[in-house]
């Protein structure tokens, strides 16, 4: 419902913005519409017909993308990182470790 509320306003008011201005005023209502937690198909579904809507939401599904992609490698990273037997062995064999498991408690 938030989604439609906004597309007429952004209908009404998008003629008082400058044509060089409004790529950008609508990447900012694609912001804040993602901000309160709106669906990128809700978006879609609001804004049907509305080119500067349009290529805003591509430009955030796009950015959205890659930023997921970074994220993934970054993980994948780590992960292989922690495979690593030197890092298994590191752990184990380091001597800050090898002192305290050897003190006897009894």
């Amino acid at each position: 419902m938030t989604e439609t509320v906004v597309s007429e306003l952004w209908s009404e008011l998008k003629r008082y913005i400058n044509m060089v201005d409004r790529a950008e005023a609508a990447e900012i209502v694609i912001s804040v519409l993602i901000d309160h937690d709106s669906d990128i198909d809700d978006i879609r579904n609001a804004f049907k017909g509305d080119t500067e809507i349009k290529n805003a939401l591509r430009e955030y599904a796009s950015n959205d993308k890659s930023y997921d992609e970074d994220l993934d490698d970054t993980v994948d990273d780590l992960e292989e990182y922690i495979d690593d037997e030197d890092w298994e062995n590191n752990v184990v064999q380091s001597s800050c470790c090898r002192s305290w498991c050897n003190t006897k408690f009894y």
